[in-house]
Formats: C-alpha cells, sequence, structure tokens
C-alpha cells in the first residue's frame, strides 16, 4: 500500500502550478526604493561615462 503523506494537500491548480506560499519562500525580496535607486544610479552613470569619452552633445 502506498503510505499516506503527513502534509494536507492544499488547493492545486489544475496546471499544477505551485501554491503561492510555497513560491513566496524562494523568491527575491527587494525594496521598491532599492530598485528606484540602481535604475537612477546606473542612468547617472551612463551619462558620466558618455560625458567622459566625449559622446554627450
Amino acid at each position: 500500500m502506498a503510505r499516506k503523506k503527513n502534509e494536507a494537500p492544499g488547493l492545486m491548480s489544475s496546471a499544477g502550478l505551485m501554491r503561492y506560499f510555497e513560491a513566496d519562500e524562494t523568491a527575491i525580496k527587494l525594496d521598491p526604493r532599492m530598485v528606484v535607486g540602481a535604475c537612477v544610479a546606473s542612468g547617472v552613470g551612463i551619462l558620466v561615462l558618455n560625458m567622459a569619452f566625449g559622446l554627450w552633445p
């Protein structure tokens, strides 16, 4: 006979996707301010490099 699992299966989708709380444990968590700061910093860096190499109009 097959063994019974100790865990309750929970609600599963018909496509067999992971449950929300399982996906949430493995997700990368970033603060939105960190993302905006990284975008601004990379934009400023690109502008500075353009000016340094004479590509700025």
